[in-house]
């Protein structure tokens, strides 16, 4: 392999972070959040990891801790980036630490159903 060929598993392109990252938030911004809004939630960019072309994104407001929050985020917001900016290959989300101050609790199966429904 010459030093000229990238690594298998390496990602490059001949745009910089910052125009990736701008592009990135633009789809966010233009095309995720009024969907994700409507149900009180927020998706953030954190970063762009270029040698991966791996997007991670913040879930926020009820987007974070929801059930559905990783399936939007996989099956509707991966796919649209990745159609968008061809750069991004996968995205990962980490759900808002700040979100049950503000009064949103993470989804947490308990199992349990109910005696009886009345």
């Amino acid at each position: 392999m010459s030093d000229s060929t990238p690594e298998l598993g390496k990602f490059t392109s001949y745009r910089t972070k910052e125009e990736i990252a701008k592009d990135i938030k633009f789809i966010l911004e233009d095309k995720v959040a009024p969907s994700v809004a409507q149900h009180g939630g927020f998706i953030n960019y954190l970063d762009f990891d270029m040698e991966l072309g791996v997007a991670k994104l913040e879930l926020a407001g009820s987007c974070s801790g929801c059930a559905m929050s990783k399936q939007t985020l996989h099956q509707g917001v991966e796919n649209m980036l990745m159609h968008y900016v061809p750069e991004v290959k996968a995205i990962v989300g980490e759900d808002d630490e700040k979100a049950a101050e503000q009064g949103y609790s993470p989804f947490v199966p308990t199992n349990k159903f109910p005696d009886s429904i009345d």
